[in-house]
């Protein structure tokens, strides 16, 4: 039995009180080996938004955790790209190696059409385009479909983009240039948005290192791009005499020891979670190191699959993305206007969206 209001996790972010989210829904169906855990933060912008993460955790109290610091992560995420949803977040708990068949799909797809429309899901770690294919068999709330299927396709395009949109912003707040040609760029995994990253990467002439524990994922940024050097792991990619840090793999990977370290000028990665705890980013701003939070940054994804509900045009998504350095930018001026980190700045922006654009929903109109 999971005790919701007493979590632990062996990864050491920190646990968001579960009487805050709106609603919390366990999802059993034994016959297909579902087990999922959706969580829904808020709703004040409009309907949750958030990928589906198929993760093999340790425990159900592991996976709670996560799929709850998850889901308010979405809401923030989602106010600071201006789109009209709030933030909600799932987990299947899982080997998505072994354990995904379409009967734990649709299973799925049929619990998110029981929330009527409250929470709309896309891809994640461990679930792609064509996985959301199969839950929209039973569902109408499933968005980052395959082009095939009238869909965005794979949600790290835009992702990748926006993650390098905004280091393009870091750059010229921490060098006076947006410029990345000849800087020095340490990502730490290099799968679904880390080896798009490298590729934009690579077309500015930045200089890349990386690591990732999948070897396969090594090897097929190695054959792209011979020049990248591989280091590794992350603690000797955080040793390295760097001017940028990527986290591109899982969350928590900034902590104490990291940030003593770390010889980087900016963080700014497509990693969810980065900061192992609130303190950290206090840290990073009291060494000087500017941190670009990682909800802002990482939301080209979000932003991409929100633009298929209402028929997608890559065009327009990217137009959209692209305004990640803008806010970024606006960001990074805030911290220093108001002598607080970034990461305060932007959680500041985040939520006066939502209190003030979420308030007009209490002005009744007639249906």
């Amino acid at each position: 039995m999971t005790d919701v209001f007493g979590l632990s996790h062996k990864d050491p972010s920190p646990v968001v009180h579960p009487g805050r989210h709106e609603q919390v829904v366990f999802c059993s169906d034994e016959r297909s080996g579902l087990y999922a855990i959706i969580a829904i933060y808020s709703t004040a912008l409009g309907p949750g938004l958030g990928g589906t993460r198929f993760y093999p955790y340790e425990s159900e109290q592991a996976a709670l955790a996560d799929v709850l610091n998850l889901s308010r992560a979405m809401a923030y995420k989602n106010s600071l790209a201006g789109l009209d949803h709030g933030g909600a977040k799932a987990v299947i708990i899982g080997d998505p190696s072994t354990d995904k068949s379409e009967a734990l799909l649709r299973a799925y797809g049929r619990f998110i059409e029981s929330l009527g429309g409250r929470y709309y899901t896309a891809c994640d770690v461990g679930t792609y385009s064509e996985d959301m294919d199969v839950v929209a068999r039973e569902s109408s709330y499933v968005t980052g479909r395959t082009e095939a299927h009238g869909g965005a396709g794979d949600s790290s395009v835009l992702t990748a983009f926006g993650v390098f949109q905004g280091m393009r912003a870091a750059a010229e707040h921490a060098y006076g240039t947006p410029s990345l040609t000849g800087r020095r760029v340490g990502v730490e995994g290099v799968g679904k948005v880390g080896h798009r990253l490298v590729d934009h990467l690579i077309e500015e002439g930045a200089e890349v290192v990386i690591c990732d524990v999948d070897e396969r994922a090594v090897d097929r940024v190695r054959q792209r791009h011979p020049a990248v050097r591989v280091v590794a792991d992350a603690t000797a990619l955080t040793s390295e005499d760097i001017d940028i840090y990527a986290p591109c793999a899982l969350g928590g990977a900034i902590d104490d020891d990291t940030v003593a370290r770390l010889n980087a000028k900016i963080i700014c990665g497509g990693a969810n979670n980065q900061l192992a705890h609130p303190g950290v980013d206090k840290q990073l701003a009291e060494r000087g190191i500017f941190y670009a939070p990682d909800y802002v940054v990482n939301s080209g994804g979000v932003i991409q699959v929100a633009d298929e509900i209402e028929g997608f045009n890559m065009a327009r998504a990217r137009a959209r993305a692209a305004k990640i350095f803008d806010t970024t930018a606006k960001i990074f001026r805030l911290a220093d206007e108001e002598g607080v980190p970034p990461g305060a700045a932007a959680d500041r922006l985040a939520e006066r969206r939502m209190s003030e654009v979420g308030r007009l929903r209490g002005i009744w109109l007639r249906r």
